[in-house]
Order: structure tokens, then sequence, then C-alpha cells
């Protein structure tokens, strides 16, 4: 692959970078000091990575950072799906009610889950990620990674049967 620059790299993942963290602390603020945190790292260590998996590498910097911060703070992110929910962009007043109403459902089972079902679908659900990259991030194995997606998954198909 060839090399891209740090700005390509920020433009490429930044976005996925700040969802990803919006998802995990439920607070804007927090997700963009993390999200600063993810890329002063990169940017630090931008010579020496190696470029094949940047995105997995970028996921595994923000999860670490969020788990520092934490530590730091001890206390968890506030889980407020509202402030998520204010930066999707819809196409149609139509798209608008029907999808809000099926993100809102979906993200609030997901704020419910146990951490690990919840990392495991914010990465490789939401974030496409493959089970090899996400279970490297998480630092788990594989069959790991793909029991707490299955369990997520049919805990979500559960939930939104009963409603």
């Amino acid at each position: 692959m060839n090399k891209k620059s740090l700005d390509d790299i920020y433009q490429s993942y930044v976005k996925d970078i700040y969802y990803y963290l919006l998802s995990l602390c439920g607070d804007k603020y927090i997700a963009e000091d993390i999200m600063q945190e993810t890329f002063l790292r990169a940017y630090l260590c931008f010579e020496d990575c190696s470029f094949d998996g940047i995105k997995p590498w970028l996921f595994k910097v923000s999860y670490n950072s969020y788990i520092d911060y934490i530590r730091k703070n001890k206390k968890y992110c506030s889980q407020n799906i509202e402030i998520f929910n204010e930066s999707i962009e819809y196409k149609t007043p139509e798209d608008l009610a029907i999808e809000n109403d099926e993100i809102r459902k979906i993200l609030h089972i997901v704020s419910k889950m146990p951490q690990k079902q919840k990392q495991s679908i914010l990465l490789c659900d939401f974030n496409g990620l493959s089970y090899k990259e996400a279970s490297q991030i998480m630092d788990v194995s594989l069959a790991s990674i793909k029991i707490s997606l299955f369990r997520a998954r049919q805990n979500i198909r559960e939930n939104i049967e009963r409603k």
C-alpha cells in the first residue's frame, strides 16, 4: 500500500474514530478530547507505523486512550444516547422518522449490554472491522469475539421482537 500522509489518514478515519468513542462514552466533548489524543499518538508514531493495518491500530489506540481517560477520572462516561443522535444526518423527513426510531432502539439496547458485547458490536457491526481486527483491539481470542457478537446480536433481536 502506498504511504499516506497523516492528513489523509486523519480525513479517512476521523469520523469513524469519533463515533466509536462517542458510542463508548456518550459525551461529545470527551469523545473529541480522546479523538485528539488518538491522532496525537498517531502523529508521534507516524514514522514507525505499518500502513496495512492503520484503521485497526487507530481503533486500538482510541480504545486505550478511552481506558486511560476512565482510569484518570475514576468514573465512567455518561451514556447519553441523545448526543449521538444529534450528529446523525438524514436525507428526507420520512427517513428521519423511521431511522431515528430504529437507531434509538438499537442504541438503547447496545448501551445496556455488557462491555465486551458492546465493544464487539461497535467495532464489527458499526465500524466494519473484521473479527480478527476486533479481537486484536480488544486483546481477546477470535472465538471470544465471535461469541460476544453472537450474544450481542441475539440480545438486539430479542429486545426488538419483545417490543
